[in-house]
Formats: C-alpha cells, sequence, structure tokens
C-alpha cells in the first residue's frame, strides 16, 4: 500500500505557475503508475494527468494539456505536476493517487490534496 502527501498549492495569478508535489511512501512505488486528480467546488473529482512506472508514459486531460506536465522521480519517491498558464478554471483541490490508465481510474486511498487557487 503506497501512502500519498500532497503539497505545493497556493494562490497564483492567471497565467501563473506552480509545481505540485507528491511524496510516496512505501517501498512499492516505482512498481505502481500515479496520476494527478482535481475536484473544484460542487463539481466531481477529475482526472488531470498519469504517468506510467517508468516515466516513458504520459497522459493528459484536454483540459490541461499543452500547460501541465506530469514527471516522477522514482530514487524520491515523488510525482510533480508542473502547472503553467494557469486559468481560473483550474481552481480546485489537487489529489495523487495510484493510477489505471485503463479509464484513468484511482486505485487507492485519497490524501488530504493541496488547495490551487487561480484569481486575480
Amino acid at each position: 500500500q503506497v501512502q500519498l502527501v500532497e503539497s505545493g498549492g497556493g494562490l497564483v495569478q492567471p497565467g501563473g505557475s506552480l509545481r505540485l508535489s507528491c511524496a510516496a511512501s512505501g517501498r512499492s512505488f516505482s512498481s505502481v503508475n500515479m496520476g494527478w486528480f482535481r475536484q473544484a467546488p460542487g463539481k466531481e473529482r477529475e482526472f488531470v494527468a498519469g504517468i506510467s512506472r517508468s516515466g516513458d508514459i504520459t497522459d493528459y486531460a484536454n483540459s490541461v494539456k499543452g500547460r501541465f506536465t506530469i514527471s516522477r522521480d522514482n530514487a524520491k519517491n515523488t510525482v510533480y505536476l508542473q502547472m503553467n498558464s494557469l486559468k481560473p478554471e483550474d481552481t480546485a483541490v489537487y489529489y495523487c493517487n495510484t493510477l489505471m490508465f485503463v479509464g484513468r481510474t484511482p486505485l487507492g486511498s485519497w490524501g488530504q490534496g493541496t488547495q490551487v487557487t487561480v484569481s486575480s
């Protein structure tokens, strides 16, 4: 079982950037695909980005493609989400989780998430 702690959120102006981190505990991190998800107020949680175990395959929601980049460092048991050109509609609580690419399905328990607010 991989335990996850997200960090790096904050308040940023439209057009700005943030980098989120997700630190994982457990020896199995390098054997699992990882994903970022988000939940905006009043909306269901949605897939944002995914990355394969070795980092060679990535997948993005259309709404963030070209603006967000997912990466991972298996030596540090950490997955990142670089977010550029942020828009107010990116405002949400962001979560990481283990991922099944088919259906973009989260597999594990949710952490506390990290709040991202895009506002002028």
